[in-house]
């Protein structure tokens, strides 16, 4: 069994040893179970960028077999610049999430831990599939085990929420279904990626296929105006369901448009470009406009994740090279950012049992060690020079003005309105006089709440200082996305 089947197969794998456990009688044995499992399935993606061969597009630590025969669909998995880093985000994401639930979750604790693995398990698969249906299933597969925990483990309108997500979600991937099933009698009987890149389609195909990929991946994003879905979500959903679903599954819907809209349909791409950027920057400025007036932490941290993703799409659909790596790099970046930022509204969730704004202020006081950990990543989440944030937000506004100056100033104003909302928030939650008994009983961060801030500020203090190793193993794949996009694929 390869390195991708394992990553796959050893969360998914332990995700279902857990349920096999008693509810809540072996709680700390599933606890130490769950983070084994996350441990190992973090260790087995390491080698992925350790063995990683630089200066090449060819997909690596490819796997084929014969799935189903009769429609010729293989279980084909690899990963190539474009999607390393996302199989190692998901991992690392999976080992925090694990700890953050160690002491808050005390209910059905086998359940929501052998979800988390088996969705980390789903979500490592859609970024390595090579294969159509394979990617399908996958992508499809994360809904179930995310709705049980919005559904189970959320707040007082879990039930909407869930149904909310799991609709929105699952009706745009219709259209892809139908989209894949076009390619697969296209192509001659072919289920395979690559194939699909190299067909010659008519202009009024490439179109089709492209609001059909459109539908299931603006949705998941999730752009503007398909985003109403994604406050609700955050608000109702548990800690750990906030920090997998913006750190690792609004990732899955960008991805889709580099790994099919793209490169399938090249032309269309080009000719809906201007739509593209266009919803890009109202999700930059406009979003971000929506977040100051928020009450909610999760809600303005919500809207925040949709401003942030709105720069990831931007720089796919600018076509130049400094655009797409920096869309790239702020999927990871934003992965480690936002999921810091709702574990630290949980932080405060867990003790004080609420996320209004208006029942905190003067934290720093009682709670200095976090404070300092929520401004390192409050400055990350406003683009901070030296942190996460920062880097790939630059990339995309330099590419943005090398395209065209004004859309590179409309990106550029993310970075006023994110500094304005995010340190808004900071001040009236952590600064001044401290303003209720509630603060004044609050205690500093414990051991297990101490080591999970601390390897997320160590992941985006790494990425914001030296992100070079992450850049140099997508330079290939990003030269040979955008050399094919430029090529004309009209018969």
């Amino acid at each position: 069994m390869g390195l991708l089947s394992l990553a796959i197969w050893i969360p998914i794998a332990f995700g279902i040893l857990l349920l096999a456990f008693g509810r809540d009688d072996r709680a700390n044995l599933v606890r130490w179970t769950a983070l084994i499992g996350s441990l190992v399935s973090f260790a087995v993606t390491v080698p992925l960028y350790t063995r990683f061969e630089l200066g090449t597009a060819s997909m690596q630590f490819v796997e084929k077999f014969s799935w189903i025969q009769r429609f010729n669909v293989n279980y084909h998995l690899g990963v190539d610049g474009l999607s390393l880093w996302m199989v190692l985000l998901t991992s690392f994401i999976t080992v925090i999430v694990v700890i953050s639930a160690w002491q808050v979750i005390t209910e059905r604790v086998n359940q929501y831990m052998g979800a988390f693995l088996i969705l980390s398990g789903f979500m490592i698969g859609v970024f390595s599939a090579l294969d159509g249906i394979l990617f399908y299933v996958f992508f499809e597969a994360t809904l179930i085990p995310m709705y049980l925990i919005i559904g189970i483990w959320g707040g007082p309108n879990k039930i909407y929420a869930a149904f909310k997500f799991f609709l929105y979600t699952l009706l745009g991937s219709l259209l892809m279904l139908v989209a894949l099933i076009y390619l697969y009698n296209k192509s001659g009987g072919s289920f395979d990626i690559a194939t699909w890149h190299q067909l010659p389609l008519a202009a009024s195909a490439q179109t089709f296929l492209f609001f059909a990929f459109f539908a299931a991946f603006a949705v998941k994003v999730p752009m503007f105006p398909f985003h109403t879905w994604l406050p609700d979500v955050h608000v109702e959903a548990p800690t750990g369901g906030s920090a997998v679903l913006a750190a690792i599954m609004l990732k899955l819907g960008a991805y889709g448009f580099l790994r099919f809209s793209m490169p399938i349909a090249p032309d269309a791409s080009r000719e809906w470009a201007w739509l593209m950027i266009a919803l890009s920057l109202i999700a930059v400025i406009y979003v971000g406009l929506v977040a100051l007036v928020q009450r909610d932490m999760k809600k303005l941290v919500a809207y925040s994740s949709v401003a942030h993703m709105g720069f990831v799409t931007l720089g796919f659909f600018i076509f130049n090279d400094l655009g797409v790596s920096g869309g790239i790099v702020q999927m990871v970046a934003h992965g480690f950012v936002s999921a810091a930022m709702f574990l630290g509204i949980g932080v405060l969730y867990d003790r004080v049992h609420s996320r209004q704004i208006a029942d905190y202020g003067g934290v720093v006081n009682t709670m200095p060690k976090f404070a300092a950990f929520a401004l390192l990543f409050a400055m990350a989440n406003c683009g901070l020079p030296g942190t996460a944030g920062f880097v790939g937000e630059w990339m995309v506004i330099l590419g943005s003005v090398k395209a065209n100056f004004w859309i590179g100033l409309g990106a550029a104003t993310a970075l006023i309105f994110g500094a304005a909302y995010t340190l808004w928030m900071y001040k009236r939650v952590y600064l001044g006089p401290i303003g209720n008994d509630h603060v004044k009983e609050l205690k500093d961060l414990n051991a297990r709440e101490f080591l999970m801030m601390s390897l997320l500020a160590i992941a985006v203090l790494w990425m914001g200082l030296y992100p070079k190793p992450f850049t140099d193993v997508m330079d290939a794949s990003v030269g040979n996305l955008l050399q094919h996009v430029a090529k004309s694929k009209l018969p």
